[in-house]
């Protein structure tokens, strides 16, 4: 039963990525942005849907929410830039509230300065990248939530090289949009690269979240 259950559960990745595929490709056809949008959206959906029906703990209900805004955000950036960057700002409070629940007991010296150089480099990055724009303070408070966001799930006690990297992937596809915003306007770039990378960091913060958590806490695991 247990591993049947299992099976049952695992399409929703599946339909995450059948999601993101579809609406990398399809972003480039003649098909309508009504249909393309909710494709697009519909990749972190199936994420937040993982994640409720794979751990029935607080802390994957809180990610499921951290997915949830993000979807909204990946929809609503394609119509406004500053709603999709808002979306995601929220997106980002509730990864940092859920990192700092799991904070690393000790960090060492070089994960204490990256996680430092997070959160001051990224802003900075931000706000030089679209400082020729009238986005550029915005880009730059927004690139503080991000920043901090990504030093919170390095110094977590998620693993580093699933989590926390899936959080850098996040920070990079953020530069490049920031990137084609200002130096890269009109370049291939940003247009083929933020995608893939922004979706395999929350495929990666995703599933290694949860299957931590069901490492930690299998009493809590959800099965039919």
């Amino acid at each position: 039963m247990p591993r049947r259950a299992l099976m049952d559960k695992r399409p929703y990745l599946l339909l995450s990525l059948i999601a993101a595929f579809a609406f990398y490709y399809l972003r480039a056809s003649e098909m309508p942005e009504l249909y393309v949008i909710p494709i697009k959206g519909a990749a972190c959906v199936f994420l937040a849907i993982y994640c409720l029906v794979r751990h029935s703990s607080a802390d994957a209900r809180l990610l499921a929410w951290v997915m949830g805004w993000c979807a909204l955000g990946d929809m609503a950036i394609e119509i406004d830039l500053r709603i999709g960057a808002s979306l995601f700002f929220l997106g980002h409070c509730f990864a940092i509230g859920l990192y700092l629940r799991h904070k690393h007991a000790a960090l060492t010296g070089s994960h204490s300065w990256v996680c430092g150089l997070l959160v001051t480099v990224t802003p900075l990055i931000a706000w030089l990248l679209t400082r020729q724009t009238d986005l550029s303070w915005q880009a730059g408070f927004y690139g503080l939530a991000l920043g901090a966001m990504a030093s919170a799930a390095w110094a977590s006690d998620f693993p580093r090289y699933r989590v926390g990297a899936g959080a850098l992937l996040f920070v990079l596809s953020d530069i490049l949009i920031f990137a084609g915003i200002g130096p890269l306007a009109g370049t291939f770039a940003p247009e083929y690269l933020v995608w893939p990378i922004y979706y395999l960091g929350q495929f990666m913060i995703c599933t290694g979240v949860i299957q931590t958590l069901r490492k930690r806490d299998p009493e809590l695991r959800v099965v039919k």
